[in-house]
């Protein structure tokens, strides 16, 4: 008997009818013999609905405990779709329980929207399931020290899976999404792209991190560090497939590489849209000058992705990086208003109309010349390049954001990922 977590998304929540097909496909997997973890996400649509509500009341200046309440109040839709979810489960004959965040419960931080999850108590879960129950759990939420609801961010319902699944030493976390796992870019952009049938953490890691909206970033983090077993896989397969074929398929992120692996130097292309560039201009070209720029964007809890310093010219310099679009405006404001003014900075200007297109895989380890052939990729679209980024196992760009979809088909071409294995 093993011990499963299941995820579910918001859009196999999405409808009555879509919670009892989950239920079902639930089920099966408990009647044959697995203890069971569901972690579900709120029902389609449900959290921006309720954020709009919320930004339709809200203060013009916003506080910590604004953001409190935004985590009060989007909690709730997790709270709902779990107990939807317990009730068709026991529509099918089966003993569930549903637990929000706080009464397992869920240890977090608190940074409200965006909280980390520093530890989950087991012990409540264990004595259910030992009792024979199916046991769920709210995503995206949890408990700070103060005793307040915290939410996770965006896409938290993985991470929470995830953790869960830590926690616990499931013997596998299966992330049941709207796709049947993950591609080599996105099938919508690139119809020739291809499912894979695994994938290193590692590369996972960099696709979470560079835009593939798959898996939120932190729970491939959480898998890498505690070694969490994880299947990408549709919940949109009849519930009733046979369960030996279901839990084979998908995507699986695995640990170990193969030879397979190594002979594809480029495993993916992944993009994201929603970044913005913001540069802080004529600022003096002395030692500490980027940790006087970047440290009060830290201490702000904003995240900068890429960076870039121009070369002094006259003792002074340009100092550019992308930061997530929600974060945009504040970062700005930041920066104009404190961070300009004390280091003598001359502008602080802002482009939010930029996308940022990567390359990755593990084969670029053991091969040269991979950048050159995405950069002569995009030169011969007229894609022209405004920032680089590196690291062993991928590359990115910044570039215009009108030539996305463009850059992301002609790189998965030049890499020959459009050509059938």
């Amino acid at each position: 008997m093993a011990l499963i977590v299941h995820k579910y998304g918001g859009t196999s929540m999405g409808s009555p009818e879509r919670i009892r097909n989950v239920a079902k496909r639930v089920a099966k997997w408990a009647r044959a013999g697995h203890q069971m973890v569901v972690v579900p996400s709120a029902m389609s649509g449900e959290t921006n609905r309720l954020l709009g509500l919320a930004s339709e009341l809200a203060p013009s200046s916003a506080k910590t405990s604004y953001y409190r309440e935004l985590d009060m109040l989007a909690a709730t839709g997790e709270q709902a779709s779990s107990a939807l979810l317990a009730i068709a489960l026991q529509a099918e004959g089966m003993d569930a329980i549903s637990y929000a965040g706080w009464q397992v419960p869920v240890r977090t931080d608190s940074a409200f929207t965006k909280a980390r999850i520093e530890s989950i108590d087991d012990v409540r879960v264990r004595k259910d399931l030992d009792a024979g129950r199916v046991v769920i759990i709210t995503g995206f939420q949890g408990i700070d020290p103060e005793g307040h609801v915290t939410t996770l961010g965006r896409g938290g319902s993985d991470t929470s899976a995830v953790a869960v699944a830590a926690a616990m030493k499931a013997d596998e976390c299966l992330i049941y999404t709207d796709v049947d796992g993950v591609y080599t870019t996105d099938p919508r952009v690139v119809p020739a792209a291809k499912r894979l049938g695994t994938v290193s953490f590692e590369e996972m890691l960099e696709m979470a991190s560079l835009g593939s909206k798959v898996l939120q970033i932190r729970s491939v983090e959480f898998a890498g560090k505690y070694k969490v077993p994880m299947r990408v896989l549709s919940s949109f397969t009849p519930w009733d497939i046979d369960l030996v074929e279901e839990a084979k398929s998908g995507t699986l992120i695995t640990f170990e590489e193969d030879e397979k692996m190594e002979k594809a130097v480029v495993s993916g292309i992944a993009f994201n849209r929603g970044e913005a560039k913001i540069s802080v201009l004529g600022v003096p070209d002395t030692p500490g000058i980027a940790a006087g720029i970047l440290g009060p964007v830290a201490d702000a809890n904003i995240e900068v992705d890429v960076i870039i310093q121009n070369i002094s010219k006259d003792g002074k310099t340009d100092f550019s990086f992308t930061v997530n679009q929600g974060d945009y405006q504040r970062a700005l404001e930041l920066l104009r208003d404190k961070v300009a003014p004390a280091l003598g900075a001359s502008e602080v200007v802002g482009n939010t109309n930029i996308a940022k297109v990567s390359i990755v895989g593990i084969g670029m380890r053991s091969h040269v010349g991979v950048a050159s052939t995405m950069f002569r990729a995009l030169s011969q679209e007229g894609v022209n390049i405004q920032m680089i980024s590196t690291s062993e196992i991928k590359t990115s760009v910044v570039i215009d954001e009108k030539y996305l979809e463009l850059a992301v088909r002609a790189l998965h071409t030049a890499f020959g990922l459009d050509k059938s294995e």
